[in-house]
């Protein structure tokens, strides 16, 4: 009877109870899309007097952590990106205008002595509108250790703001100067500027003596404030003056409805098409497959487990990388079965029958072996695809990468740990037919029985990709790639409305509201809003055209921003493609990486003129699902030169082309079943994901279909085309090793 070694069972209980552990005593951090709130990028800019460099922009961002305590905002986020920029995520905030005004100002506080009246014209106006001179700064925001909003009954109706500061010399020697001055004299006044613009210029008490100043090194600011200014003023005299100055280029605000429902929907979508994935493998590898969809959720639990351990942020794009890892799940136990059924069917001739003497447990063995090879190829391709929208990619869709990989290793655990432990403890124990792996299946004995030439008809393969190609530029060229705002730069906002409102009418209102030139479209309870560079106010007048609506979502992206996300998605595309090229060709022969990358450019425009006929938006969430069909259709393509290798190696003198007509027979079924669980899984998240899910699954069931066909009928015919013009000489058998016996030390080969 074969049984799985003492060690791995142990480590897959281990790994299942830690995962029980933690997913059962922490809490996932979710990302602002889908708890609510509002994300803001700050870009440090040089002053005249600092150099916005790391330092500086750390210096900033404890200034914006500051002020955003002080406003009383729970598990504000501050985290500085690359050197110059700052990330403050601001969950509960809806209204942007007020987190930028408060939390983003430059605040450059500084109180100077009054030198009189000015004449030329230049100096800066008072509360009342007087002109004043002004000398040279003698306190800055730095010399401020505190300040509050304060109203005494005592001293009237009004509300005043109470300046602490750190030493109480330099504000001793500003009221002492003044005090030296009569009564009613302009040099009397200290003025108090924030950010070039006198708030307060009071005159120095008549008590306060001449060259000694005001004592404490308190004083408060007047000026018949509002509650709510002397709150804001507070807090930003409190929070200190930026060291550097800072220019909104991205800002996120998703309100917390919306984020709700995108979680019950890919709950939904992750649900059902675990479901359906589970019910498919079960049917087609039965006993196994069942065994396999057990360890199926054991791979939720291990992903999920890792994610609130890692203390990784869960966005909505995260979530489609978590449901969607599941087919990477389903690819190796698919792999593995395949693998075993061959196994066991060349083993037939020699095998003795009965259940337990049927050689099910070493065919397995052997399956999980020659597999891993593939397996382990085609999941380094894939963390290759998450690694680069992680390092390139742009809010949320960071999630994504982030998920995605801890998707993909927690998949090799549950396929090569745990599918293996559970189906070791019981394949001797039932009949093959039972097993599912007694029979190579019926796909198999049909390609079997009539051993298609495949690749005796390449120039056909090879005429209609490139007729597809030809199709996928005219889309291109005639119809142009709809750019979101997060590739342009511009502002999106969208609304939910209590009745369906008619295109034409949300498009008259949003003019009237003085943007004639926004593209405006509709749904039965949704608006949508596209502008250029507008201001939060701006965004503030088309809400209040549009009637009763509910804002679910605003974006604004800097045009500098814009066109740096754009680059980046190029480079990431690029690069993932090289990567590929570079790692294909060190694993197996530069003509297969060749091959193999060729079919994936294929792919890569094929949905890019897709999306161009469809009219289907380019954004940050499109290039999530780029690399990803990059990364899912190189993996097919991986197991296909993976057989085309080992066959070759067996039979270095057989026809090139026939060796990869086999090899693509032969990994046929693992195709089509991956493809089938994959292809659940999408049209899940298409029908149950939501709209800010439908159109990345679309882009995926394009890129896996087609990724799939090419992997067969462009990669074959261009690694045949390649080699033929190769000097490199074909693999050639691994020798066999001598071993000693016991008797003596006589070689047996």
């Amino acid at each position: 009877m074969s049984r799985a070694p003492l060690w791995r069972a142990v480590a897959a209980l281990a790994v299942i109870a830690t995962s029980l552990f933690l997913a059962f005593t922490m809490s996932p951090r979710l990302g602002l899309d889908l708890r609510g709130g509002t994300q803001l990028v700050f870009e440090a800019r040089d002053s005249p007097t600092v150099k916005a460099d790391a330092a500086a922009t750390d210096r900033a961002a404890q200034v914006l952590q500051r002020r955003a305590d002080a406003l009383g905002v729970v598990d504000p986020t501050m985290v500085r990106s690359g050197e110059k920029r700052i990330i403050v995520e601001l969950p509960g905030v809806l209204d942007p205008r007020k987190a930028a005004d408060v939390i983003g100002r430059t605040a450059q506080l500084s109180f100077h002595a009054v030198q009189g009246l000015d004449t030329t014209g230049k100096g800066l106006p008072d509360e009342s509108g007087q002109k004043l001179t002004l000398g040279p700064a003698v306190i800055t925001g730095e010399g401020v250790s505190d300040a509050g909003a304060r109203t005494d009954p005592q001293q009237g109706p009004g509300w005043f703001v109470t300046v602490d500061f750190r030493e109480p010399g330099p504000w001793q020697q500003l009221t002492g100067a003044a005090a030296c001055e009569p009564m009613g004299d302009p040099k009397r006044r200290v003025a108090i500027v924030l950010d070039n613009k006198i708030i307060s210029s009071p005159e120095v008490v008549q008590e306060t003596q001449c060259r000694v100043g005001m004592p404490g090194g308190r004083t408060s600011i007047t000026g018949n404030f509002t509650p709510q200014e002397a709150t804001d003023l507070s807090v930003l005299i409190k929070g200190g003056s930026l060291p550097v100055p800072l220019t909104i280029v991205e800002q996120r605000t998703v309100g917390p409805t919306l984020g709700a429902d995108a979680i019950a929907a890919s709950a939904k979508a992750g649900v059902v098409g675990v479901a359906l994935t589970a019910l498919f493998i079960i049917v087609i590898y039965r006993l196994v497959g069942l065994l396999a969809a057990l360890a199926l959720a054991a791979y939720a639990l291990i992903s999920y487990a890792a994610l609130v351990a890692l203390g990784a942020t869960l966005t909505l794009p995260g979530l489609a990388g978590f449901v969607l890892a599941i087919g990477m799940a389903v690819d190796a136990n698919v792999l593995v079965f395949e693998r075993a059924r061959e196994e066991y069917g060349a083993a037939g001739a020699t095998r003795v029958k009965g259940p337990r003497a049927g050689g099910l447990g070493q065919a397995l063995n052997r399956g999980f072996k020659n597999a891993w090879s593939a397996i382990a190829d085609s999941n380094v391709t894939t963390l290759l695809a998450a690694g680069l929208l992680f390092w390139l990619a742009s809010g949320p869709v960071k999630g994504f990468g982030v998920t995605l990989s801890i998707g993909v290793l927690a998949s090799l655990v549950s396929a090569m740990l745990i599918t293996r432990v559970l189906a070791h403890w019981i394949i001797d124990r039932v009949p093959p037919k039972v097993s599912g792996l007694g029979s190579v299946g019926r796909i198999r004995i049909w390609l079997t029985a009539r051993n298609p030439d495949l690749m005796g008809r390449r120039r056909l393969w090879t005429a209609v990709a490139g007729g597809l190609l030809v199709l996928a530029f005219a889309g291109l060229a005639v119809r142009g790639l709809n750019f979101g705002v997060e590739f342009t730069g511009g502002r999106i906002m969208e609304f939910a409305t209590s009745k369906p409102v008619g295109a034409d009418a949300a498009r008259q209102l949003v003019a009237n509201a003085g943007f004639p030139h926004a593209v405006v479209q509709t749904s039965n309870d949704a608006i949508s809003v596209r502008t250029g560079q507008i201001s939060a106010d701006d965004a503030a007048k088309i809400q209040e055209a549009l009637g009763e609506v509910t804002k679910q979502r605003d974006e604004l992206i800097g045009p500098s921003l814009g066109e740096e996300l754009r680059r980046n998605a190029l480079i990431a595309l690029g690069v993932a493609l090289a990567a590929q090229l570079v790692y294909l060709a060190v694993r197996f022969r530069w003509t297969f990486g060749a091959a193999a990358v060729g079919a994936l450019f294929v792919d890569a425009v094929v949905v890019l003129g897709a999306f161009a006929w469809l009219g289907k938006p380019i954004d940050g969430v499109f290039l999530a699902a780029m690399l990803t069909i990059v990364g899912y259709s190189v993996n097919d393509k991986v197991v296909v030169f993976d057989r085309v290798r080992e066959i070759w190696t067996a039979q270095p003198k057989t026809s090139f082309a026939t060796v990869v007509n086999s090899a693509i027979l032969q990994t046929v079924p693992r195709t089509v079943n991956t493809g089938l669980g994959a292809l659940f899984i999408l049209s899940a998240l298409a029908v149950f994901g939501g709209d800010s899910l439908r159109d990345f699954a679309i882009a995926l069931l394009i890129g896996i279909v087609v990724g799939t066909l090419s992997s067969s009928f462009v990669a074959g015919p261009t690694a045949i085309a390649l080699e033929r013009r190769s000097r490199q000489p074909p693999p050639q058998p691994p020798q066999p090793r001598a071993r000693r016996t016991r008797e003596g030390s006589g070689a047996v080969v």
